[in-house]
This record gives structure tokens, C-alpha cells and sequence, in this order.
């Protein structure tokens, strides 16, 4: 991966008469990495992606894909930029293959239909009628659109919502041979599993603000680790003072005395805890470890808790 910037987002704003849209979002995306762009519904994510592709105004802050403004020179851009939209629109009485030979003929970029069909698991459609595909059929038609002579930048607007898992993972491993091939792929999703899969750095956005961007691990260092313990016996109130960066809350689950031990150091932690009952003839039941996820940023997020 270089670091040479492919799309750079610098303070946008998009206004809908007097509601503010989008509101100060700045991010870039270098060559062969995946940027996830992730937010609650209406949060302003697929206005960024089309005023980053040029389809949209901008009402203030400044894109550059490739170097150059989207709005003012559009074939640039577009030239060197596929696209999956939430919802692809075919010609559903012709065939894939037929439907592959249009998108080439539009094309300025130039590929293989058969090789492109095949990176998709469609080689044995070509023959069928497009409305004849299922779901999962139809989003890897417009991911192979999409891949189409290899472009620079791929945008990817929730490309596998509807999918079942099996088909998920077939676009992700697709998804992850073009990033290693050098293309740049910015995703929005709803699937916080499929951006921990896919994504190299990850934005939130939460009514039109990008509230936190950065590696996983950066976004993830904002949440503790967890650690969750049953005490199966332990003399009446025993739970031990934690050390400073170490919080733990008492409950039940399951019906039985439970501790929940965070920290950003889940190592240190759970060596605290299972210390403190040994010295103390605690015996501890079930434990279990959990990272930070990022589930739990998004909702915290999401909850108007950042």
C-alpha cells in the first residue's frame, strides 16, 4: 500500500435548503486500501459518496479524487471510477452477458468479459436473463460492472445488503483481490463485521459529523477490553478494589455473582482478577475475554454517547 492519496475529503458540507446534511467531513483514502464509511441510516454517508463521485454539489469544503475536483472535471473521474450502488439497475430481459457487453461498450476502460465474470462466480450465467438471477447473483453482476478494467477507485454503497452469508464472503474475498491489486475501495455498510473485515481505517458518521476516524485499532483503542467472570464461591461482598485504569461492575447473569472487568489492557486485567481470587480462595466459574469491538464504538456513537 502507498501513501499516495487517491481521494481527499476536506471539510464538506451538503445543505438541504436549511437542514446541513453533511457538516465539516474531512478524510482521504491512499492507494490500495479500503476506507469504511459507517453510520446510522439518513447520517449522511451516500450524500459524501456523491458529492465525492461529482453527482451532488457540494454547499462548502473541497474533494479531490485522482487530484482533481469531481465537478469539474467529471470524465477524469469517472474514467478512472467503478461503482456499486445500493440498488443496480439492468435491462432484465437480456443476458449477463449481453448486459457485460453494454457496460463495456460505455466504457472507456478496457477487460476481458469472461475473466471479469468469472473473478464474480458467474461464469456459468453468462446465458441467463438477468431478472432470472437471485439477489446474491445480481449484486456479483454489479460488482463485476463495477471491476470493470480494473479502476483506481471503487466505490461500494452497502454492496451486500440482502446477501446471505456464504454470498457475503464470496464479495469479500473479491473485494480484498482488488485492494491487493492496487485499487482504492470506499465502502459504506450497515454490516460492522463486513468493515472489521474489509476496512484498513474507518469513519463514523452521526447526523452529517464524522465523529471518529482512524485505523481499527485506533478506533478500537476508544473502548476498554472486557473481561467477564461468574464467581462460583466467594465469602459474603467479596469483590477486590481495582487498580487505577480498572473499573468493575457487579451483577448477575445466568443467576450467578458475575464481575465485569474493563480495561484498556485486557492481559492485565484478567491476570488482576484471577490473582486477587486466588489470594482470596475465590473460585471463579466461566470467563470470558472480549476485546474492544467496534459494535460498541458504533452505539456509543449512535447513542449521542461520544
Amino acid at each position: 500500500m502507498s501513501n499516495e492519496l487517491v481521494v481527499e475529503v476536506d471539510s464538506l458540507e451538503c445543505r438541504y435548503g436549511d437542514f446541513l446534511a453533511v457538516r465539516g467531513v474531512s478524510f482521504g483514502a491512499v492507494r490500495g486500501e479500503c476506507f469504511a464509511l459507517l453510520g446510522t441510516n439518513g447520517a449522511g454517508k451516500t450524500t459524501t459518496l456523491e458529492m465525492v463521485q461529482g453527482f451532488r454539489q457540494r454547499s462548502g469544503g473541497s474533494v479531490r479524487v485522482f487530484g482533481r475536483d469531481p465537478r469539474e472535471q467529471p470524465d477524469v473521474v469517472r474514467r478512472g471510477t467503478g461503482v456499486v450502488l445500493q440498488q443496480g439497475g439492468h435491462f432484465g430481459e437480456i443476458s449477463v452477458r449481453e448486459t457485460v457487453n453494454l457496460h463495456a461498450g460505455l466504457s472507456s476502460r478496457r477487460d476481458d468479459a469472461a475473466r471479469v465474470l468469472e473473478r464474480v462466480d458467474l461464469a456459468h450465467k453468462t446465458g441467463t436473463a438477468v431478472q432470472s438471477l437471485s439477489g446474491g447473483e445480481r449484486r456479483r453482476l454489479d460488482l463485476a460492472l463495477a471491476m470493470w478494467g480494473s479502476p483506481e477507485l471503487i466505490i461500494l454503497d452497502e454492496p451486500t445488503t440482502g446477501l446471505d452469508p456464504e454470498s457475503r464472503k464470496r464479495m469479500w474475498q473479491v473485494i480484498g483481490d482488488l485492494k491487493a491489486a492496487g485499487s482504492t475501495v470506499l465502502l459504506t455498510t450497515h454490516y460492522l463485521e463486513e468493515a472489521e473485515q474489509l476496512a484498513d481505517r474507518v469513519g463514523i458518521v452521526h447526523e452529517g459529523v464524522l465523529a471518529v476516524e482512524g485505523t481499527l485499532e485506533e478506533v478500537l483503542a476508544s473502548r476498554p477490553a472486557r473481561v467477564v467472570a461468574e464467581v462460583v464461591s466467594a465469602p459474603p461482598g467479596w469483590w477486590p478494589q481495582p487498580p487505577a485504569g480498572v473499573s468493575i461492575t457487579v451483577g448477575d447473569q445466568r443467576g450467578k455473582p458475575t464481575g465485569v472487568v474493563e480495561a484498556a489492557d485486557q492481559q492485565r486485567s484478567m491476570l488482576w482478577l484471577v490473582q486477587q481470587a486466588d489470594e482470596a480462595g475465590v473460585e471463579l466459574g466461566m470467563i470470558r475475554a472480549n476485546p474492544a469491538s467496534l459494535d460498541e464504538v458504533f452505539h456509543q456513537i449512535a447513542g449521542g454517547q461520544a
